[in-house]
């Protein structure tokens, strides 16, 4: 696969699978940090604002442990891409369940309903300062979910790592999704060429 990093350097402030798997996917190398930030102590009325706060504070945090300095002097610029996503269910902002309890009572309540994802990318110029954000809201839609299907997501364990306990594209949820956006695998690559100020060839 082409390397599109040539004219400048990536840090993907995430550890995040999903998010490491569509950068490499859109041909882009980069090294990984994650931020220790408390994000129960971020709160914003709208979920918008609320994930590109988490973003912006998650790009501080790695800052601060970054020789800032050393990239300011370097000819290639170094990029440090953050991201966060929430989920909104009956315009309740819902972020990583607290428990199992909280996992269970979330999925059940997707069951023949539907819900809506908000994520943002923030992307960090180490070497100007300069940063640019942007964010996507995507609607989803729910077949009923049988509640032997949500005991194994919360069995497994992943949906407790994930904003709404929301895994739209696991192999066991998928089946009951009635409807969702084309462009909903799109969005986060959508969102970092917009912030790098490149064009998506997507809408």
């Amino acid at each position: 696969m082409e390397d599109k990093t040539s004219q400048f350097k990536i840090i993907l402030g995430s550890s995040s699978l999903p998010r490491r798997k569509i950068l490499t996917e859109m041909g882009y190398e980069f090294t990984l940090m994650s931020a220790d930030i408390d994000e129960k102590g971020i709160r914003k009325e709208k979920p918008e604002e609320l994930v590109m706060a988490l973003a912006e504070a998650k790009a501080d945090a790695i800052l601060q442990r970054l020789p800032v300095s050393d990239y300011v002097k370097e000819a290639e610029p170094t990029l440090l891409i953050t991201s966060d996503q929430v989920v909104v269910y009956e315009g309740v902002i819902r972020e990583k369940p607290a428990n199992e309890e909280e996992a269970h009572q979330f999925i059940k309540g997707y069951s023949g309903g539907h819900a809506a994802t908000v994520g943002s990318v923030l992307v960090t110029n180490l070497k100007t300062g300069f940063r640019k954000g942007e964010w996507d809201r995507v609607e989803i839609h729910f077949h009923e979910i049988p509640d032997e299907v949500i005991e194994k997501l919360i069995e497994e364990g992943n949906v407790l790592h994930v904003a709404g306990g929301l895994l739209i594209e696991h192999p066991l949820i998928k089946p009951y999704i009635k409807q969702v956006p084309r462009h909903y695998r799109q969005t986060f690559p959508k969102l970092v060429l917009l912030s790098l100020g490149l064009s998506p060839a997507y809408g």
